[in-house]
């Protein structure tokens, strides 16, 4: 998307070139900090409404990793058909069986029953291993002015709601290049050719932070801010990755993290994880529900290296 010539004669705007997303970086700029005497409250309730009848496990990514990100309490909503089974496998979690369509998505009907956690509730994951688009989008519209006061991270289905209507909270959309050609109308190669110039533009257009991944990651902002992350391992290219990448997100906002904070933190440690993951394993055939277990660690060395300036940036330009 090229933007139009000026009118005036004048040299167009050449947008400022993405800033490396690295561990230095981070380092300036690090996650909100947590007394040592604060209770979970302190560190955010995030809910995981995700999962499908055929994709229960997509739900148990994201929620697993939202808490080993740090946040305090964790809720999920997931398809009636399989949130025992998700409730004995997360017993950390509360657990919401919601009903669903014949064709396997979410039924509207019961978006009033999460109503009253919209005031609680400091992040959103929405869409991890949904069905049924037609009917997700429809789930998602009724979903989102319930939770004004949370950041809302889009994932999967759950992102064919951009541009439908404003947004009126902070959100993050996560998309690879497939599924942003599809949001788009784009080609996937026409979207590979300048993903750069893709997220930024359609960042500003959906009023969102987009994090469109690949084998290079772009996150943008609405304001043209981005970011280029080149650490990425060919292992984390499986099942669920992308499922555990968006509950970590919204682990990280729950902390308190905005927007592309939340997400620059989540693709990095994303990535460090799968490095890890990749001495211990092999280059690939590690799994996605491994990446988690390696993330407080992570968090835990990147929240103590040294900067190399003493300025720590509200947001990197």
């Amino acid at each position: 998307m090229k933007p139009p010539p000026p009118a005036n004669g004048e040299k167009p705007h050449r947008p400022a070139r993405p800033r490396a997303l690295t561990e230095a970086l981070l380092a300036r700029w690090p996650l909100p900090e947590t007394a040592r005497d604060a209770d979970k409250e302190a560190r955010g309730q995030v809910l995981v409404v995700a999962g499908s009848h055929e994709m229960p496990g997509a739900a148990l990514l994201a929620a697993t990793a939202a808490l080993r990100a740090g946040a305090g309490k964790l809720i999920i909503a997931a398809p009636e058909q399989v949130a025992q089974g998700l409730a004995l496998a997360i017993p950390e979690a509360r657990v919401i069986g919601l009903a669903t369509t014949r064709t396997g998505g979410f039924s509207t009907r019961d978006c009033d029953r999460l109503a009253p956690l919209g005031e609680r509730v400091s992040a959103v994951v929405l869409g991890p291993g949904m069905q049924d688009e037609a009917h997700s989008v429809a789930f998602v519209g009724t979903l989102l002015p319930l939770f004004r006061q949370s950041t809302v991270v889009l994932d999967a289905y759950a992102m064919s709601v951009a541009g439908q209507q404003p947004f009126e909270q902070p959100v993050v959309m996560t998309p690879h290049a497939g599924e942003m050609a599809h949001l788009t109308g784009l080609t996937k190669e026409a979207v590979q050719a300048d993903a750069l110039a893709t997220a930024r533009a359609w960042a500003a257009r959906w009023g969102a932070c987009v994090a469109l991944k690949g084998a290079t990651t772009f996150v943008a902002q609405p304001d043209g801010t981005a970011l280029r992350f080149d650490g990425g391992t060919p292992g984390l290219a499986t099942s669920g990755s992308g499922d555990t990448l968006a509950g970590l997100i919204g682990g990280l906002a729950a902390r308190g993290a905005g927007p592309l904070h939340a997400c620059a933190w989540g693709v990095l440690l994303h990535a460090r994880a799968g490095a890890a993951l990749a001495q211990q394993h092999g280059a690939l055939g590690y799994l996605a529900r491994e990446i988690p277990g390696q993330v407080p660690a992570l968090i835990q060395s990147l929240g103590h290296r040294p900067a190399r300036r003493p300025a720590t940036p509200a947001q990197p330009r």
